[in-house]
């Protein structure tokens, strides 16, 4: 396994990070412990949650397996970097979702409660709190840090123009501010190209892209459908919009004698602003496949015709629009 710096910190993390949205809801306990004893023993270090997967509100479903699984002992909590998240509805209240300092706060207790641990090592904003000034959000996250309840403060689905705001409050108030951002980034999804990855770079932040294979489209998920397996009528729906373009990836992929899904994380790997793709395994299979991605060499030639299947915006803002 391969390790490199979160952002402009000095933590390392392992260039595939194990998402855990499925633990729960699709994976059941059982299978979600093996599957995280299985990362570790392959080297993936860098695990990421949210308060709100399970999608059972207030109950913090997959975070509590987690916590399960950490309360087994054997150097579990010591082996992962913990990232989670705050954001999202935990209640009915009017003060029981985004990110007013009195959320946070009681936010961050109650998934250190869940996890059983005493510390978060990754605090991610789950969305951009457009109601609260980033003078009471920094101030919140500040006092986290100084408890040691929270070492880092990260955000999920921020414009560029976000991360600017909050570096810029940061900094005028002495704090490290966001060193993650966790961003929607796959081959047929490339938006972020325009400005979150240039703010990204700007300000030292890592990018976690999400969704690295576009909900299994980009690793051959329909036409494993074809074959019996069910999918949604909106992913159905999204491959025959994308079909031509589908059908020369994974002509390009056969040529190349690689797996789909291995060639997207591998695409994604080959950008330097790029830290970790988030793999959300349901099964130990897609667990152990997920590491070829990190083998796989493209050269220029294979780089030019991915973006030729699948065009990005054009490059940064404004000269992807402007001159």
């Amino acid at each position: 396994m391969e390790y490199v710096s979160l952002g402009r910190t000095g933590l390392k993390v392992s260039r595939l990070c194990l998402g855990t949205m499925n633990f729960g809801p699709r994976t059941g306990e059982a299978d979600s412990f093996t599957i995280m004893d299985q990362a570790l023993e392959l080297g993936l270090n860098f695990f990421d949650t949210a308060n709100v997967y399970g999608w059972k509100t207030g109950e913090g479903v997959t975070e509590n397996i987690i916590g399960r699984w950490l309360a087994q002992g054997g150097g579990r909590r010591e082996k992962i970097v913990l990232a989670t998240k705050v954001y999202g509805d935990m209640g009915d209240g009017p003060n029981e979702r985004r990110l007013s300092a009195y959320h946070i706060k009681r936010a961050c207790e109650e998934s250190l409660r869940r996890m059983q641990t005493d510390h978060i090592d990754l605090y991610q904003m789950h969305h951009v709190d457009r109601e609260t000034p980033w003078e009471e959000i920094w101030q919140a996250m500040e006092q986290l840090v100084r408890e040691g309840k929270v070492l880092y403060v990260g955000s999920s689905n921020f414009a560029g123009w976000h991360i600017a705001q909050a570096q810029g409050e940061a900094r005028m108030r002495n704090f490290m501010g966001l060193v993650s951002e966790q961003s929607l980034y796959n081959l047929t999804e490339r938006t972020v190209e325009l400005e979150v990855i240039p703010a990204c770079e700007e300000f030292g932040l890592g990018l976690i892209p999400w969704s690295p294979l576009d909900g299994g489209l980009l690793g051959g998920f329909i036409k494993k459908g074809a074959e019996g397996r069910r999918t949604s009528e909106r992913v159905q729906e999204r491959f025959e919009s994308l079909r031509e373009q589908l059908e020369a990836y994974f002509a390009f992929c056969e040529t190349k004698g690689e797996a789909p899904a291995d060639v997207a994380l591998a695409w994604l790997l080959h950008n330097p602003a790029v830290t970790a793709p988030i793999i959300g395994p349901r099964t130990m299979e897609h667990l152990t496949g997920s590491l070829r991605a990190l083998d796989i060499v493209l050269s220029e030639q294979d780089l030019l015709e991915l973006d030729q299947i699948w065009p990005g915006p054009g490059g940064i803002a404004p000269e992807a629009y402007a001159w």
